[in-house]
């Protein structure tokens, strides 16, 4: 196709992507250090906007590609970055702002430009402040917020349908990966080859969205916040029992995928794709592309696999992320897709998990009983629902677990931590399993769409799990069978 041999000349002239193997700086890559910089930034400007300092920070990190110039103008014309710079390169030891905002990809898989949110999901910087800057942008000039979506997300949406068409859909976006470790981030590194919209990218994306958005329709009697107000908001929240993700009405990053589908759903997307990557070509002089007629094709399938796999499937808190052994034995295949779900309730740990460390924690300690106490490989569980907004991986999609006994290859035991003989847990959780991960577990073919919901107690007749008034609950739902 006449796409794939100009394919580097777009990536080239977006800077967005670049392979590259320069030794990473010693900093660490969490988004407290960079609230925390942006924040010295503040401290040292009394009064700055914070459409200001996103813009000073553009125009440190260097993003003014044509499209960005095109739709928030040249950050070196404009006046309120002027002597920005000094303070942003002195505001901290590890020169964050000059380095850690632009996305690259070394040559031995290693992300940079992401930083580990306290949620325990991974977080480009350049398509959230992207988004920041385009709601602050239109909310200043009482403008539509029109740069929002190309920008943070349809962008790099499109390139990556585009320059991978030669692979399967769900190949063209992706991978996630892991830290070295979650206590000191500094490294990232990804599970397989990076498309341009890994991960990291995608979050960042859907980020940027939802806060742009949301700055764009702030009311003009609203007081004005710091861009690291607008940042711990969203990102450095804290549940309680009292005060659970149940109870929360603002935007907080567990919800992303929630808030994601309500700001997408109702745009034509593929339209608004194709649009974007018009926009692209025309401001780099390479509209010929879009004479390829395998263009429309390859992005409708791309957003069909975006649609699943980021905004109808949960998200799932990897293996490597919350801290899991090796299991001691070789993963038995699953023989997909499987016709049960069966529902259980930890016990132990009793108390719903509520932030990503102490759910790590939660699952750290059942792996540990699980493969020290009732001698199995590994845990027993294939998901387990967190109240922290989350879903964390046992055994997986595709191996055998240890959750129901005589019934392990026959469907997936997923548990919620916590334990529901008189309580039930959180709304949000039960929503996790019953809606998105059921759904994703068709739609991706691992449930049949016929599936059956059961309870622990139903099959293994020596246990009340999933406790009396959570098994009442699912008694209720879809799929629920006697």
């Amino acid at each position: 196709m006449i796409f794939f041999q100009f394919t580097f000349v777009i990536l080239a002239l977006l800077n967005f992507l670049t392979v590259y193997s320069r030794p990473a700086g010693c900093h660490l890559r969490n988004m407290e250090s960079f609230i925390q910089a942006v924040q010295q930034v503040e401290d040292s400007k009394p009064g700055l906007s914070p459409l200001a300092l996103v813009r000073a920070l553009r125009r440190t990190a260097g993003h003014d590609d044509q499209m960005t110039i095109h739709l928030l103008g040249a950050s070196h014309n404009l006046s309120d970055t002027e002597g920005l710079e000094g303070s942003i390169l002195n505001a901290t030891s590890f020169s964050f702002f000059d380095k850690a905002i632009h996305h690259i990809v070394t040559d031995n898989g290693e992300e940079r430009g992401v930083v580990l949110a306290p949620d325990g999901t991974t977080v480009a910087l350049a398509p959230l402040l992207l988004g920041i800057e385009s709601g602050l942008k239109a909310k200043m000039e009482g403008t539509q917020a029109l740069g929002i979506f190309p920008l943070a997300l349809g962008r790099t949406l499109g390139l990556s349908f585009l320059s991978l068409q030669h692979l399967p859909p769900s190949m063209r976006l992706g991978p996630n990966g892991c830290w070295d470790n979650v206590e000191q981030p500094k490294v990232f590194k990804l599970s397989r080859p990076a498309t341009l919209a890994t991960d990291a990218v995608i979050n960042g994306g859907m980020d940027g969205v939802i806060l742009g958005m949301h700055l764009s329709k702030l009311p003009a009697s609203e007081q004005r916040q710091a861009l690291s107000e607008i940042l711990r908001g969203y990102y450095n929240f804290t549940l309680t029992e009292k005060q659970g993700i149940d109870a929360v009405t603002s935007h907080i990053s567990p919800r992303r995928r929630q808030l994601s589908r309500s700001l997408l759903e109702p745009l034509d997307l593929h339209t608004a794709v194709m649009t974007t990557l018009r926009l692209v070509w025309k401001l780099e002089n390479t509209e010929w592309i879009a004479q390829d007629s395998g263009l429309g094709k390859a992005v409708q399938d791309g957003l069909q696999t975006f649609m699943h796999k980021y905004l109808d499937c949960p998200q799932i808190i990897p293996r490597c992320q919350w801290g899991a052994k090796a299991s001691r034995d070789t993963p038995i295949p699953l023989s997909l897709p499987l016709q049960f779900l069966y529902i259980h309730h930890t016990y132990e740990p009793s108390s719903p998990c509520l932030s990503f460390s102490s759910c790590s924690s939660d699952m750290r300690s059942m792996q540990r009983f699980h493969q020290e106490d009732r001698g199995w490989s590994d845990i027993g569980y294939s998901f387990v629902v967190g109240s922290d907004g989350y879903i964390y991986e046992g055994k997986g999609w595709k191996h055998l677990g240890t959750h129901t006994r005589g019934h392990n290859a026959l469907g997936y035991g997923v548990s919620i931590i916590g334990n529901y003989t008189t309580t039930l847990p959180s709304r949000y959780a039960m929503d996790l399993l019953r809606n998105h991960l059921a759904l994703c577990a068709v739609n991706g073919g691992g449930l049949t769409g016929n599936f059956t919901i059961q309870g622990h107690r139903q099959v293994v007749n020596y246990t009340s799990c999933p406790g009396d008034t959570l098994f009442s609950e699912i008694r209720s739902w879809e799929h629920f069978r006697e």
